[in-house]
């Protein structure tokens, strides 16, 4: 059970965004089911608005969760590349190649 705590840790955000994509699927279904009962525009009108909007809302927010764990899956992988960089780096120089400013020089 730890590690699928940890995991679950981790990767919150696209847990999220699949239990938000569920959510807004199932207002979509629950809209639908709203709609195809009633023959009359009018009465479909409170069920289309009602559960588009929310499938609209937990649809988008799943796509927000989803990119931002994919750019913090990015952002990890720019951290460690500096890391790396910093590492191999020859003393006196900075990652980005830019030579280092020593005490004196200051301007």
């Amino acid at each position: 059970m730890t590690g699928f705590s940890s995991w679950l840790r981790v990767q919150w955000d696209r847990v999220g965004a699949v239990g938000a994509a569920l959510v807004g699927l199932a207002a979509l279904a629950l809209g639908w089911a709203g709609v195809s009962g009633t023959p009359h525009i009018a009465e479909q009108l409170p069920y289309f608005i009602s559960g588009g909007l929310v499938a609209l809302f937990f649809l988008g927010m799943a796509v927000t969760l989803w990119l931002s764990a994919d750019l913090r899956d990015e952002w990890r992988e720019l951290r460690a590349l500096r890391l790396i960089l910093a590492e191999s780096a020859p003393d006196g120089d900075r990652a980005d190649g830019a030579p280092a400013l020593s005490a004196g020089t200051a301007s």
